[in-house]
């Protein structure tokens, strides 16, 4: 069952794109009419990144993906870049304010009063999760702490000083900072924070993950979320269920279809998630494929995500015939609460793949018992090596830790 207004609201973007947006109009003609959702789906082709990154190429520098005339337009972000080159994306100030509204629910279904001291721990740039998380935080009423250019000592120091109760970043980075506290002889038992929101990667609804933040931050809750900068925020924590996230259905219409497929996957599937965002009239996205992987449920709430973004299609590595996702991977490294920071490399033997691990950890034996761990969870023989702490990068933003052997 539809949710009330989706169709009303995707009938009033197309009649407003259609007539005006060179790259809409190219790809759908004249749509006509449409009965219903399922008419949608069948008649509207997906959208895929690479055609955006063509059009950006064919027509510089922000493509023809635009439905009013440049003086309209207010705001520039970009994608990170980390799946190929990035898009440069603009919106208006309505569409803007639609997806502030998006965040709204973010912070309204984490607890987030008004009134609360918000830590912003990340260097803004020109990535709109960021910029949207801030700016939605200010018109929520909370007071707005930016990290900014800070180092992560001196952020923690702020976060102290400024009695923060609410701190967003990466999961990874709220790992960082626990590291960063200790090598610098800092004391999170004087930190406020109350409230982690968790982003741009699965680890923010992977249990292992959040007890471990929590743990080291005071018992703080951890609450996911989930969006992109090509349509914004998307999904909240279920505040009944963690680790379960809701789609904002009222601003975004859903499907699930097979990795690599077309064909829907029945509730209680794994599949990838498509959207069509409905508010985002600046730089509309029909049926956008994202390339993550959910696994879905409906009930009289709507639709909900368990254990949030499972992971990428793309990033799954076949070894030996299993199925490897980094998240699960994840899941297990971080069961393991001595081993700092690692890494992943990925070979080719031949015609097999293999898979070699790097930790750093204080630990002699952390090395062996994470082989012992993978082993019973995959039936793979994976070699651990524990490295000199440093060794390895530390991630602001999205973590890079599984690699390809050049």
């Amino acid at each position: 069952m539809e949710p009330p207004g989706q169709l009303d609201r995707l009938r009033a973007l197309l009649a407003e794109i259609l007539p005006r947006n060179r790259f809409v109009t190219r790809r759908l003609g004249d749509l006509g009419d449409l009965r219903d959702l399922a008419d949608f789906s069948a008649r509207v082709p997906f959208t895929h990144k690479l055609e955006l990154v063509a059009d950006q190429a064919a027509h510089p520098p922000y493509g023809s993906n635009l439905t009013f005339p440049s003086a309209a337009y207010t705001r520039f972000c970009q994608t990170s870049g980390t799946t190929g080159r990035p898009l440069a994306i603009l919106d208006t100030n309505e569409s803007w304010q639609w997806m502030l509204g998006n965040w709204q629910r973010i912070y309204t279904a984490a607890g987030v009063e008004p009134g609360a001291r918000v830590y912003f721990a990340f260097s803004f740039g020109p990535f709109l999760g960021f910029w949207t998380a801030f700016e939605a935080a200010a018109q929520h009423g909370c007071l707005c702490l930016p990290g900014g250019g800070l180092s992560s000592a001196a952020r923690l120091r702020a976060m102290i000083e400024h009695r923060a109760e609410v701190l967003c970043c990466t999961p990874t980075y709220a790992l960082r900072l626990l590291d960063v506290a200790r090598e610098e002889s800092i004391d999170l038992r004087a930190a406020e924070v109350r409230t982690i929101i968790v982003a741009g990667e699965p680890g923010g609804s992977v249990p292992a993950v959040r007890e471990r933040i929590s743990a080291g931050w005071n018992g703080a809750r951890v609450v996911d979320h989930y969006g992109m900068t090509e349509v914004g925020p998307v999904a909240y924590e279920d505040p009944e269920r963690p680790g379960v996230l809701r789609l904002i259905e009222e601003s975004y219409f859903a499907e699930i279809i097979e990795p690599g497929g077309t064909a829907p996957v029945p509730e209680g599937g794994v599949g990838e998630l498509v959207l069509t965002p409905l508010g985002r009239h600046s730089w509309p996205l029909l049926r956008y494929r994202t390339g993550d992987l959910v696994k879905w449920s409906r009930d009289a709430r709507g639709i909900a995500l368990e254990g949030g973004i499972i992971g990428r299609a793309d990033d799954m590595v076949v070894v030996r015939g299993v199925n490897v996702y980094p998240t699960a991977f994840d899941a297990l490294v971080r069961m393991i609460p001595e081993i700092g920071e690692y890494r992943v490399t990925v070979s080719q033997r031949g015609a097999l793949t293999e898979l070699t691990v790097e930790i750093e950890s204080p630990d002699d034996t952390a090395a062996t018992r994470l082989e012992r761990a993978l082993n019973q969870a995959f039936s793979l023989r994976i070699p651990v090596t524990r490295v000199p702490h440093g060794k390895l990068p530390r991630f602001e933003m999205k973590a890079l830790r599984w690699m390809k052997a050049e």
